[in-house]
């Protein structure tokens, strides 16, 4: 059975907060950043993670990318991040609730940190260089992987990882079967993006979103856009949706928001444009 993702009473109320709780209780959402110069993707997630809820976001990056990103943040946090070991120590932190990675990690650095963001099995959503990184040998990745991470491909990076699926995908196979080949394969979420976005569970649940005719939100092609539902994703994740959840809502308040702000649209927009959202939505 498909499901057709639409805003709902449940949706509705797991994007509501409460007046009694501080902002641990809507956790706290932990995003990976590349080297200087390449902190842009990472930041614009760390944006949509804050706006979405999650109660505290931090960016974990270099040393030497610690002044870029401290001249653009402010409500977001900051942490050095020389390696994998200093990751694996990072997350003790039993508060760290959901991660994101990939958005401009670059390759050797996603390659050495996925592993050791992946240990501590919680939420996390893998995007960009975190799924382009093991294109060479997509069962090293596999390994790691679990029914909590959500994979955000677009059809590219779905191919690095799947050729055998995306040949059958461009051959005319059904999107909906080919994805959730693709998250038994892998052992978890998958959301192939498009106009179409698909969502399926290792288990087989699945979950369709349509954005075309009046769903249509064509302002999304701009770069950046994806760094931003990743980010969407792993806020709702810390905040306490499961990771198929947050893939539906987060894909959902993604198209929302391009088409209440419309036309001249750039990734910068998305998460400024949720409290607009959220107001017409009597959030």
């Amino acid at each position: 059975m498909i499901r057709h993702i639409t805003l709902t009473d449940e949706m509705r109320a797991a994007l509501r907060k409460t007046g009694a709780a501080h902002k641990y209780a809507h956790g706290h959402a932990l995003i990976l950043s590349g080297g200087v110069g390449h902190g842009g993707a990472a930041r614009l997630a760390a944006r949509a993670a804050l706006r979405v809820g999650a109660g505290l976001v931090t960016v974990a990056v270099p040393p030497p990318a610690l002044p870029e990103h401290a001249a653009q943040l402010n409500a977001v946090m900051l942490t050095p991040l020389p390696d994998s070991y200093a990751l694996r120590g990072l997350l003790r932190d039993s508060r760290i609730t959901a991660l994101a990675l990939g958005p401009g990690l670059g390759l050797r650095r996603a390659q050495e940190m996925t592993p050791a963001a992946l240990s501590g099995e919680r939420p996390c959503v893998l995007d960009a260089d975190a799924l382009s990184a093991f294109a060479e040998d997509p069962a090293l990745l596999f390994g790691h992987l679990y029914p909590g991470c959500v994979l955000t491909p677009h059809l590219g990076e779905f191919g690095r990882l799947f050729p055998d699926l995306a040949a059958q995908l461009q051959g005319g196979a059904d999107k909906a079967e080919i994805t959730r080949a693709a998250a038994a394969r892998a052992g978890a979420i998958v959301l192939l993006k498009g106009p179409d976005t698909v969502i399926a569970t290792p288990d087989g649940a699945l979950a369709v979103h349509d954005a075309s005719g009046e769903n249509a939100a064509p302002w999304l092609a701009t770069a950046g856009s994806g760094d931003v539902l990743a980010g969407l994703i792993c806020g709702l994740m810390a905040r306490g949706l499961t990771p198929f959840e947050a893939a539906g809502t987060g894909t959902w308040l993604h198209a929302a928001a391009a088409r209440s702000f419309g036309p001249g649209l750039i990734a910068e927009d998305l998460p400024e444009e949720l409290p607009t959202l959220f107001r017409a939505l009597d959030l």
